[in-house]
């Protein structure tokens, strides 16, 4: 139980404690001192108990529970942060977009973006103590903001877990003798089916890649098999659910429940598993990876250094999207894991690891793809680049083909997807988290009632994603994927960086993470965080909508009308900040000037309106300050 003794001007505000009878407990001591940083004193209290004390509730003396143990918690980030992206995104753009010279982009981005924003969230949750809504205590008006975040993880769970689904049916796929997408003349191939054996350079001559080859048996496997595309003309014609990748949904929707129901004490100990098995299989598969034929070919296209390509506003734009995404910011499940930490942890270092940790396992997870896409463009004689693919064309097909030739293919199928499946369950494990954290923070109901919350939470993502396991189930994961997600989380985490550094203050932000670790972030931090990474967000939400265009999937074309309802979603959960703000501006007592003071003041300075005091928010100091 954290215990803050404030300044004599503060007192005013802090409702006085009923008195109650409680047994002896043990508590911290946090006395926070103007200008005086932090002392910590451990203590022991014993009141006596009062003959006219009433009995505490449970919630009086609630504690907010902790990680069992700090490697709990970076395994926790880690696992979310390190997600599908970081193998079936990255080794492809960085190929794309000049090897080893769009690693200039990506790490600058990193350190002057990337690495501040997510020291921000984790400093913002750990000394807050609450979850993306509750959080804007410190600034009321943007409380909105913690709903959009919310709403947005929530939308990403409703396609993600699909993509965990195909993964576990891949998985069961993968048991036995021989790969079921090895041969054609299985029941979902076409009579078109060709042995990728007969392909070549030659006959691939007319301008399609191997890669958008659609006739080979793991293409047909994916989309035939797995997805039924051909039973589908396009979004408006969906059909039922496959009862396959239902079964794989639940199954996946189980594990989801059974790892958050009883909060960071479960789930910190299932990514023990989720979180490192993928490092496992990663070097596993490299190491096979490179003594198959022409992988040393696939290892120098990944790594050739074209300095010409960063002429291209495109490759700056890739890189910056990317590092974004690829840290997981703005998702509030940052700001929900740190709520979790003790009160001094040193949350400095832990972004500077785990944001590290991120991004070498990207660029590490390139080798492992490379080498295989070299494998395969060797055994059918072509280049490189028409083997080389990014998204779910990678992972399930082009990688699973080439498995599917090596000894022990069976073996190494399994080995592979059980590295997406522990690479998927634990990003969506996060993502629920801050849906759970962030609502049941906000609603003291939902946190007495954690476990039917949980999984309301489970069985609500289960029945939309119910939508994206249908024949023509694809088209509307792509259309989640592209909106869901896209602009309006940039929109999120730039309001998010605004109304902590501009409107909180990144002085009065310093000073927070002074009391909590002992020292205050360094200029460079506090330059990053009022101007570097607003800005940085701006342009990138700017490109983000000036480079959109229709939705395709191949060769589909999705009609006009899927376009304006992909807007609708994601302004569905940006429109939360302009309505939340209006709402807490007509809500507030007094004149005009009064309003505004409650709505942009931290809650416990409320009482300084309320006299007439002046606010610092109405002073150009205020502004100024770093």
């Amino acid at each position: 139980m954290n215990i803050q003794v404030l300044p004599d001007h503060k007192l005013s505000s802090v409702a006085p404690l009923k008195p109650c009878n409680v047994e002896k407990k043990e508590v911290e001591l946090i006395l926070v001192k103007d200008q005086n940083g932090v002392q910590y004193t451990s203590s022991t209290i014993m009141p006596t108990p009062s003959t006219h004390g009433t009995p505490c509730t449970a919630e009086e003396l609630e504690e907010r529970e902790t990680w069992g143990k700090k490697i709990d918690f970076l395994l926790s980030v880690i696992g979310f942060a390190v997600d599908l992206a970081n193998v079936w995104r990255f080794p492809y753009l960085c190929y794309k977009n000049g090897g080893g010279a769009f690693l200039i982009p990506y790490i600058l981005f990193l350190v002057i973006a990337g690495m501040p924003l997510f020291y921000m969230e984790l400093a913002l949750g750990q000394y807050n103590r609450e979850g993306a809504a509750t959080v804007w205590k410190i600034c009321p008006v943007f409380k909105g903001v913690g709903y959009t975040v919310i709403i947005i993880a929530l939308y990403v769970g409703f396609y993600y877990n699909v993509i965990i689904a195909w993964s576990l049916y891949y998985l069961f796929s993968s048991m036995t003798s021989e790969l079921p997408w090895l041969h054609c003349g299985n029941a979902w191939n076409s009579p078109n089916c060709t042995d990728p054996k007969l392909l070549n350079g030659s006959f691939l001559g007319n301008g399609t890649s191997y890669a958008k080859y659609k006739m080979t048996p793991a293409a047909e496997f994916y989309e035939r098999g797995v997805l039924q595309l051909h039973e589908s003309r396009g979004i408006q014609d969906l059909g039922m659910p496959r009862w396959e990748l239902v079964l794989c949904l639940v199954a996946v929707v189980f594990l989801l429940y059974f790892s958050l129901w009883k909060g960071v004490k479960s789930s910190g100990k299932v990514v023990y598993i989720t979180a490192t098995m993928p490092y496992v299989v990663l070097f596993v598969l490299l190491i096979r990876g490179i003594t198959l034929p022409g992988a040393m070919d696939g290892i120098r296209a990944y790594l050739h250094i074209d300095f010409k390509q960063l002429n291209d506003p495109k490759v700056w734009i890739d890189a910056a999207t990317q590092i974004f995404y690829s840290l997981g910011a703005g998702f509030g499940v940052l700001i929900a894991f740190a709520s979790y930490n003790k009160f001094d942890n040193n949350c400095y270092r832990d972004a500077i690891l785990t944001s590290t940790v991120n991004c070498v396992t990207s660029f590490f997870s390139g080798f492992a793809i490379f080498s295989v896409l070299g494998y395969m463009a060797y055994k059918h004689g072509v280049r490189i680049e028409d083997v080389a693919t990014e998204g779910a064309g990678l992972v399930f097909i082009i990688y699973p083909e080439a498995i599917s030739t090596l000894p022990g293919s069976t073996f190494w199928a399994i080995v592979f997807f059980i590295m997406l499946l522990t690479l998927g369950i634990d990003s969506s494990m996060g993502g629920m988290e801050a849906v759970i954290t962030g609502l049941s923070d906000d609603f003291k109901i939902l946190k007495r009632n954690r476990k039917l919350f949980t999984f309301a939470t489970a069985f609500g993502t289960f029945l939309v994603a119910l939508f994206c396991i249908t024949n023509g189930g694809i088209y509307v994961l792509t259309l989640l994927d592209n909106y869901a997600a896209g602009t309006s989380i940039l929109f999120g985490v730039l309001i998010e960086a605004i109304g902590v550094s501009w409107f909180y203050g990144v002085d009065r932000f310093s000073e927070d993470i002074e009391r909590m670790m002992g020292f205050k972030p360094g200029l460079y931090w506090r330059l990053c965080w009022k101007f570097v990474s607003p800005t940085f967000l701006l342009v990138v939400v700017i490109a983000s909508i000036v480079t959109s265009t229709g939705l395709s999937y191949d060769d589909y074309v999705f009609p006009s009308w899927s376009n304006v309802i992909g807007w609708g979603v994601a302004l569905s959960s940006m429109m939360f900040v302009p309505i939340y703000a209006i709402y807490k501006f007509l809500s507030m007592p007094g004149t005009f000037k009064q309003r505004i003071a409650y709505c942009i003041t931290p809650e416990h300075e409320h009482h300084l309106v309320a006299e007439g005091a002046t606010i610092r928010q109405f002073t150009l100091k205020h502004w100024l300050a770093i």
